[in-house]
Order: structure tokens, then C-alpha cells, then sequence
């Protein structure tokens, strides 16, 4: 069953950290660029950071730079968000996406369920 789950999301004083983690399962992540989503109560759905699949560069929205980190871990096939200095304004649902147009041109494109985090004192 090919899914992406995310997990570490949780209720978090400003000023503190978590660290999300995004579990593939089904096919190989390393294979895909990933990029992190955040969507508010309210807001539309923005995108926080991104890995690429060819070299493992990375992006992040300017609203995070400096305190956000993503990274792989291919032998658990999972990408992470570290997240530190968490401000109240970070609270949002954070998604998961894989994508990846094999060299036939098909595109796969994966989603998570999301985990909630909170930043609040």
C-alpha cells in the first residue's frame, strides 16, 4: 500500500522545538522531491520547505528560513522538519508531498493525512 504518514506534530510552547517526520511507505522517497505544507485555520495551504530528489537541495519560505531544517534519512525512508524557535503564528496542520515524473513522464504525486501542531503558551 503505497502511503506517506506524518507524525510529531503536537502542542508546543513559543520558543520550542519539534521535529516532524514524513514515513513512505510502498514506494522509495529517495526517488521523489518532498516538500513540507502547512495549511491554517482559515488560510490557504502554503508550502514551509522542499528536498529535491537530484541533489538534495533545499528551499524554504521566508517565514521559516533560519529555523526550519528538512533532511533524508533514506535507509527509514522518511524526511524530516526540524523545527525550532517556534513562533504562535507556526501554528497549522503540516502535510507531507511526495512527487516525482519518472522517465517514461509519469507522474506520482502523494499526499499524508497531516499532523497538527500548536504553538501556544
Amino acid at each position: 500500500q503505497v502511503q506517506l504518514v506524518e507524525s510529531g506534530g503536537g502542542l508546543v510552547q513559543p520558543g520550542g522545538s519539534l521535529r516532524l517526520s514524513c514515513v513512505a511507505s510502498g514506494f522509495t522517497l529517495d526517488y521523489y522531491n518532498v516538500g513540507w505544507f502547512r495549511q491554517a485555520p482559515g488560510k490557504e495551504r502554503e508550502g514551509v520547505s522542499c528536498i529535491s530528489n537530484s541533489d538534495d537541495s533545499t528551499d524554504y519560505a521566508d517565514s521559516v528560513k533560519g529555523r526550519f531544517a528538512i533532511s533524508r534519512d533514506n535507509a527509514k525512508n522518511t524526511v524530516y522538519l526540524e523545527m525550532n524557535s517556534l513562533k504562535p503564528e507556526d501554528t497549522a496542520v503540516y502535510y507531507c508531498n511526495a512527487n516525482w515524473v519518472d522517465p517514461w513522464g509519469t507522474p506520482s504525486d502523494y499526499w499524508g493525512q497531516g499532523t497538527q501542531v500548536t504553538v501556544s503558551s
